[in-house]
């Protein structure tokens, strides 16, 4: 059965609740800051019409077991040649399914996998969703995220409180602002996607 790993509820849907109390990520205006925090560094070259590196400083304070997972399989190997399956312009850009992400295989069913990890239980926290913060993409069920995450293009309240935060990009917005869009009537899909030529993780 297919189990589509995005944002429950529909694309734009809004009325979710939104915590207002401090963030762990500091913001100006309505962008996450780019200072590189404690965490390790999740470092993605990137290929395809968006060319360069993605540097995403992963909060293990927020999300500890998210960013156990998500650097265990970048560590592997097994976030290398995944695609950006879903990319939503003013959105947010969606890779990591490393079951049917990968560029060369089919690719019809991106988006519909995980890992060979079990899935992980909700770490939602009081951090916004802003431009340039990373979170994990789930199926409707809070404890269902995987290997999949999004990178936001624009602030995204109506997330806030029901997605787990992960991280937050510290270098290469710019490559983020490049990379190629879906079809929003097909939600997002998109026909010969970008991908993530190497992932690897920098303490």
């Amino acid at each position: 059965m297919r189990d589509p790993r995005f944002l429950a509820g529909g694309l734009f849907a809004a009325g979710f609740l939104a915590l207002g109390a401090m963030v762990a990520v500091a913001q100006s205006g309505t962008e996450a800051d780019t200072t590189d925090g404690p965490g390790p560094n999740l470092v993605i070259e990137v290929a395809g019409e968006a060319n360069g590196r993605i540097v995403i400083d992963l909060m293990p304070d927020v999300a500890p077991l998210h960013v156990k997972q998500i650097t265990t399989l970048a560590a592997s190997g097994a976030y290398d040649g995944v695609v950006f399956h879903r990319v939503i312009d003013g959105f947010m850009a969606q890779t990591g399914d490393v079951q049917y992400g990968k560029t060369g295989g089919d690719l019809s069913m991106a988006g519909m996998g995980g890992s060979d990890l079990p899935d992980i239980p909700a770490e939602f926290s009081e951090v916004p969703f802003l431009r340039g913060i990373v979170g994990m993409a789930r199926s409707q069920h809070p404890d269902s995220a995987n290997s999949q995450f999004f990178i936001m293009f624009a602030p995204g309240e109506f997330l806030n409180g029901d997605y787990t935060v992960v991280g937050h990009v510290i270098e290469g917005m710019d490559v983020v602002d490049a990379i190629k869009r879906g079809d929003q009537a097909r939600n997002g899909s998109v026909s010969d996607p970008d991908r993530m030529d190497k992932v690897t993780v920098a303490e």
